[in-house]
């Protein structure tokens, strides 16, 4: 069991970033859709890291494997940090990365304090309940049009002032050096000879550390 790690994420473009980093790992990554059709986790914890261990402990245990969800969101200052666990479904359920961009921007209308910042939070579960997590950060600012082709959710709006650019107009390969997720991927892979031996420890019943 320590071998498999099953991505506990719906969302495809999230899906493709965390296998292409975990790829080069000794481990087989498996997607939800490898497996007959459960009832979705329900995301209705109140922080990023409530959210992240309700994904990963609910498909850990009906998939009978460890499991590592992502739970990450937009966080805006002058929103009081909206939208926060809201982000993906910020226009409403279902809402397409464009309606909750166009929702940010209606808000942001002549806000002159643009700061922000993305939160990841990784959790990585087992059937049984244990856990471990990351938690990566991306600070940046909101612009008021849209910038690049790259990435997802809004991206195309958050703008880094260091590197000139938005998440949108760094591709996938040097995205993951300075975003959120890959802040805590990176995290995640530093330990993951500890990783395995935990998940070692646990399939044979060891308590966690």
């Amino acid at each position: 069991m320590e071998n498999v790690i099953v991505l506990a994420t719906g969302n495809r473009n999230k899906f493709v970033e965390l296998r292409a980093v975990l790829g080069n790992f000794p481990v087989v990554i498996r997607g939800i859709d490898d497996f007959d059709p459960v009832p979705a986790a329900i995301e209705d914890g109140v922080t990023f890291r409530e959210n992240a261990y309700k994904k990963a402990h609910h498909y850990a245990r009906l998939f009978a494997a460890p499991c590592l969800a992502d739970d990450s969101g937009l966080v805006v200052d002058a929103l009081d940090g909206r939208p926060g666990v809201y982000s993906a479904r910020y226009a409403g359920p279902g809402a397409t990365d464009w309606a909750n961009c166009e929702r940010l921007l209606r808000e942001m209308v002549n806000v002159d304090n643009r700061i922000a910042h993305f939160v990841c939070v990784l959790t990585l579960a087992m059937p049984g309940g244990a856990i471990l997590s990351w938690e990566g950060r991306c600070g940046g600012e909101i612009i008021a049009e849209r910038r690049g082709v790259h990435g997802f959710g809004y991206d195309p709006l958050f703008f880094i002032p260091e590197l000139n650019k938005t998440l949108a107009e760094i591709p996938l390969e040097r995205k993951e050096a300075v975003s959120h997720r890959g802040k805590a991927l990176a995290q995640f892979m530093s330990e993951f000879d500890q990783v395995q031996q935990w998940l070692r420890r646990q399939t044979a019943g060891s308590p966690a550390p």
